[in-house]
């Protein structure tokens, strides 16, 4: 079975951990200049930021991708995985990397932290990038009022259950992080060596122990928290507007957050907006086009100042 030195895996970074929060949260490191964060999603870890972290470090940015709590070779304790405390590690994150604040990119539920800290932690937010996850609020809408997105989001009703969905994700050598990954990508690169190189990657990371139950205690606690009292306080919080620059990309064959649900977000972020639909592409944008969402990126950061 892997462990967690599976994920420290060797290339032009270099592999760190930090205290944020609370917890211990392992990152990969490289370049130096202002802090760039990326936030991966599920069912990844770092690793899927690996062109990004090279080609952005290269143009004089200090980039950052850490395993989020849950993950790889982070900690994995047994709570903390809804969003507001995750939005704290962050938070933390940046602090405990000597900086005030952060260029933050995330993709899928690492957008959903962007999202977050963007609003509950605007002070450590520089800039914002969001791939493939709507704003919480026109998720939660969307949820409700879209049978299509209902639809398209029943894996995620299949995680609330206890114990099962674990082992489905680790069983075959986790063969079933393999059948979402073919679901949700676009056909342009489900059919590439890399897509597979890559899947053999999550499936590992997806073994090492409590990194399934991590990853599924985010989406256990976002359907599970709607009635409560947490829930409800953190999707009000989220109507505070996101005061930095926004930059927003979508896959326009995204067939697990639909790109009607994800339009609209603009309506919470109260600065400069740019929304960016990719042809071709389907959940992983970063993985599936990463010239494309690199040079995207490049454009909204700016030069290194």
């Amino acid at each position: 079975m892997p462990d967690a030195n599976s994920v420290l895996l060797a290339g032009p970074w270099s592999h760190r951990d930090y205290s944020a929060n609370g917890v211990r949260l392992h990152v990969a490191e490289a370049g130096a200049g202002p802090l760039l964060l990326l936030l991966h999603g599920f069912p990844q870890f770092w690793w899927c930021w690996r062109h990004q972290l090279t080609a952005l470090s290269e143009r004089g940015f200090r980039v950052v991708a850490p395993d989020l709590r849950g993950y790889g070779a982070s900690d994995k304790p047994p709570r903390g995985y809804d969003a507001a405390t995750s939005a704290a590690d962050v938070a933390g994150l940046v602090r405990s990397l000597g900086e005030r604040d952060a260029l933050i990119v995330g993709h899928g539920w690492g957008g959903l932290l962007a999202w977050s800290v963007g609003a509950l932690h605007p002070r450590v937010v520089r800039k914002l990038a969001v791939l493939s996850m709507p704003h919480p609020r026109r998720l939660r809408a969307a949820s409700f009022g879209s049978w299509r997105q209902f639809r398209a989001a029943g894996p995620m009703l299949g995680f609330q259950l206890p114990r099962y969905p674990e082992r489905r994700l680790t069983d075959n050598d986790g063969a079933y992080v393999a059948e979402l990954m073919r679901t949700w990508a676009g056909p342009a690169w489900r059919d590439t060596t890399d897509f597979d190189a890559a899947v053999a990657r999550y499936r590992d990371a997806i073994q090492i122990p409590q990194a399934a139950y991590g990853s599924l205690e985010y989406y256990r606690w976002a359907l599970r928290s709607l009635p409560r009292a947490d829930g409800r306080r953190y999707i009000r919080a989220m109507a505070a507007p996101v005061t930095a620059p926004t930059l927003h990309l979508h896959g326009a064959e995204d067939l697990f957050l639909l790109p009607t649900t994800a339009a609209g977000s603009g309506r919470y972020v109260a600065a400069a907006y740019r929304w960016r639909l990719l042809d071709g592409v389907g959940h992983f944008p970063h993985e599936e086009a990463p010239e494309q969402v690199t040079a995207e990126l490049l454009a909204w950061a700016g030069a290194p100042t």
